[in-house]
């Protein structure tokens, strides 16, 4: 997790002084597919950590694994002029809204524990008087 938050802080320190790499657009399938292996993984562990699942073994062999095969996948697929990269686009995707929901509901339930612990000790403190 403090690995995904110094990669944060890179990228925000760019932005803020301005700095940018330049892709050019012969590598940009490659690099665009390689972001969204990574941004899967990175869903994925945190809604693993939300969960109390949390690897780091797992989190990042997934994290370098998805990138290296999304990117033999667009290598490959431009070597038989196919898109096969759409096919690592569509399952990172998929993955990736997959981990978005496992995230939401969570929150959403521990929201609502909280919620309905403060009713709770509301009415116990309520009945004491």
């Amino acid at each position: 997790m403090a690995g995904v938050l110094i990669l944060i802080g890179f990228a925000v320190a760019g932005v803020l002084t301005g700095f940018s790499v330049i892709i050019p657009y012969a590598y940009s399938k490659y690099v665009a597919v390689a972001i969204l292996a990574c941004l899967d993984s990175v869903f994925g562990a945190l809604a693993a950590n939300l969960e109390k699942k949390f690897k780091i073994n797992v989190f990042l062999s997934g994290f370098f694994g998805n990138a290296i095969i999304a990117i033999f996948l667009t290598y490959i697929g431009q070597k038989l002029d196919v898109d096969i990269y759409l096919a690592a686009v569509i399952v990172f995707g998929g993955r990736m809204l997959n981990n978005f929901s496992t995230i939401r509901r969570v929150l959403i339930n521990k929201f609502e524990k909280r919620k309905e612990q403060k009713i709770v000790e509301t009415e116990t403190s309520n009945n004491k008087i």
